[in-house]
């Protein structure tokens, strides 16, 4: 990300003076997907893409807001009856808000910001976006008194209250505590959570967007919820300390067999599994093995296509290239339905992989696929 381009962007738009920058990355999962719901672990880290604010108080009680990409300008006050109709401009006024709910006395201010988070590739703009200005407002206007996790829920409150979304806290989590050369696990019941080393020497770490995005993925969602809820409400009957999957074995699972639909079993039997992949790719990480963590990547993939049924054919045509090519890892990454593959490439594998991936796609779909190489980076900061 250009600093400079922002910086030059911000003194156009407004007084010719320049005021402080902040920067918050998106985020990438290497494994541990559906499993937040069901009390379960995610891994994710911060990556070397996301956005840049430049921001100055303006002595008035409005924001003036310019989005350097969607090339649009937007003014906003500070009150619950202010919210602007421009959707990017909601990511912002629900930062501010929420921070105000938790004691800031945040004033208005001017800002100009853009990013390298490419959207609907599953990488979480929006998370790098509310972390920027929650960061940003903390240090500016309340003097670092919210704390790092605070920070986190301010940018998930504002998905909830200000932009219609039901998310976790996985994404904005990554994008404050983000940390150059290691991934975090959080377990998603407790908020504990543990750094680990991810220095893949010999790998890159590649994103290969399917740029296909299915409808039904809200509904589908929904309705895995439901399948892991009721394979819960079976297990308590023998097992009634059972809270989520998170708390089943295998074998819980299979003394309820008889009592649940043979889909819910499935379901839940991916999370079950999923939920162990995570602990084996933690150690497998501290041990430096990075070709375990690519077979329980394929492994999620499996799971993920087969038994939660939340891939698709196009994810699938990219996971069966990659392990064509001898990719050490690959699985699709994110909810599901549409989006990336994340792969764990050799070096030296890493062309005739991008090149197959790119021939063979298009000769099958009519299009090329989008492809992002990622590095694990830091989190929210102050950068001028």
């Amino acid at each position: 990300m250009d600093i400079e381009y922002v910086r030059s962007r911000f003194i156009k738009h407004f007084d010719g003076t320049t005021g402080s920058v902040y920067a918050s990355p998106g985020r990438i999962n290497l494994i541990g997907e559906h499993t937040d719901y069901n009390g379960g672990f995610v891994f994710p880290g911060a990556v070397d893409k996301g956005m840049i604010a430049e921001i100055k108080p303006n002595g008035t009680n409005k924001v003036r807001a310019y989005s350097i990409d969607l090339k649009d300008y937007v003014e906003f006050g500070l009150n619950e009856e202010d919210a602007p109709k421009a959707s990017w401009a909601r990511y912002i006024f629900g930062v501010c808000r929420e921070m105000i709910k938790r004691g800031v006395d945040v004033k208005g201010f001017d800002t100009a910001f853009a990013g390298d988070v490419p959207l609907g590739a599953g990488m979480s703009s929006s998370a790098a976006l509310e972390s920027t200005y929650a960061f940003a407002i903390n240090e500016l206007f309340g003097d670092n008194k919210i704390d790092k996790f605070e920070l986190a829920k301010v940018g998930q409150a504002t998905e909830h209250n200000y932009c219609g979304v039901n998310c976790g806290i996985m994404d904005q989590f990554a994008s404050v505590f983000g940390k150059e050369g290691s991934l975090i696990r959080l377990d998603c019941r407790s908020l504990e959570y543990q750094y680990f080393p991810f220095k893949p020497e010999g790998y890159r770490l590649v994103l290969v967007d399917s740029v296909v995005k299915h409808e039904l993925a809200s509904s589908a969602y929904n309705k895995r919820r439901q399948s892991c809820e009721a394979a819960v409400s079976a297990i308590q009957k023998k097992h009634p300390h059972v809270e989520f999957l998170r708390d089943c074995t295998m074998e819980m699972l299979q003394e309820a067999k008889a009592e649940i639909s043979e889909e819910d079993y499935m379901r839940a039997e991916y999370v079950i599994e999923e939920i162990q992949r995570v602990l084996d790719v933690c150690d497998a990480l501290e041990r430096g093995d990075y070709e375990t963590v690519g077979q329980k990547m394929y492994e999620t993939h499996y799971g993920m296509s087969k038994l939660y049924e939340v891939s698709c054919e196009e994810l699938d045509f990219l996971n069966d290239v990659a392990f064509d090519c001898g990719v050490t890892g690959s699985r699709v990454m994110g909810g599901g339905f549409g989006g990336c593959t994340i792969n764990l490439v050799k070096n030296e594998l890493y062309e005739t992989f991008i090149t197959n991936a790119k021939e063979r796609f298009k000769e099958k779909f009519g299009r090329s696929p989008k492809v992002y190489d990622v590095v694990i980076s830091d989190g929210s900061r102050k950068l001028v």
